[in-house]
């Protein structure tokens, strides 16, 4: 059963990220003006929906090379977004079945979904939600301690988020002070749309013009000062498909990810 106070902060008539995300991964959570918000942008830019599919890949890769190879069994997943393909804990469980996971998002269609997620977990790890918004870093840092071991690795994830963020300071900000609070040998995995190109950039106009909460596109460089005195995992901050892809073929899109660890 859905939470009421959940249910009527649910706002069907104006486009949100996470649902507009849900639909372009082929996902069913989503209302019309998601779906209208979706296409208007998908017109102008219809790389959009291989960005959408293509940043889950990538959270796919991540995360299975974190567990598996790097020894990873604590995640905090900020602004998380709807379940779609594979999730963070379904990936990190399937490698390490230990693995503890800690969902970020303030979204109210998120949070009702966050049952079926916590249901779905191993015997073995944990599998949490926090309600909370990534601009109240030291709350999640708090929340997070309930849940994990702030004593052993943890790997803190940005995926494609702080571009609704206008001012590249706060994101620097709550980058550090969530990251910072792990100890070391911990990760921060990190990506977001670049503007590099002149559709994907047509494409962000589109999107705020359609009642969408803007996105804001950065230079790769930029990007890389969130990850200053990290030493980044190779092949260090690329479009996403590029890093550490499956497919032989695999091409650059507009935007760009890494992951680096903490020394």
């Amino acid at each position: 059963m859905v939470d009421p106070d959940l249910a009527d902060k649910l706002q069907a008539d104006v486009p949100h990220a996470a649902r507009m995300w849900n639909y372009w991964m082929g996902g069913k959570d989503n209302f019309q003006a998601d779906r209208m918000a979706g296409d208007a942008v998908a017109g102008v830019y219809p790389e959009i929906v291989v960005m959408a599919r293509e940043s889950r890949k990538f959270l796919i890769r991540v995360v299975r090379h974190l567990a598996a190879e790097a020894g990873i069994r604590q995640f905090i997943d900020v602004g998380t977004g709807l379940p779609t393909m594979q999730n963070t804990h379904e990936v990190a469980q399937s490698a390490q079945p230990q693995s503890r996971i800690v969902y970020v998002d303030s979204d109210p269609m998120v949070l009702v979904h966050a049952r079926a997620l916590l249901a779905n977990t191993t015997a073995e790890g944990l599998t949490t939600y926090v309600p909370s918004d990534y601009h109240d870093p030291d709350t999640i840092v708090a929340e997070a301690r309930k849940s994990l071991d702030f004593d052993e690795p943890i790997a803190v994830m940005f995926m494609g988020v702080m571009g609704y963020e206008p001012d590249m300071d706060v994101v620097r900000s709550i980058v550090g002070r969530i990251s910072g609070a792990t100890p070391s040998g911990s990760y921060l995995v990190l990506w977001d749309g670049t503007n590099t190109s002149p559709e994907v950039v047509e494409g962000a106009d589109k999107l705020a013009q359609s009642g969408g909460v803007p996105y804001i596109l950065r230079d790769p460089a930029e990007l890389a000062t969130c990850f200053e005195g990290l030493t980044l995992v190779e092949p260090g901050l690329v479009p996403i498909p590029l890093w550490r892809p499956d497919e032989p073929d695999a091409v650059a899109i507009d935007a760009y990810g890494a992951v680096a660890k903490k020394p």
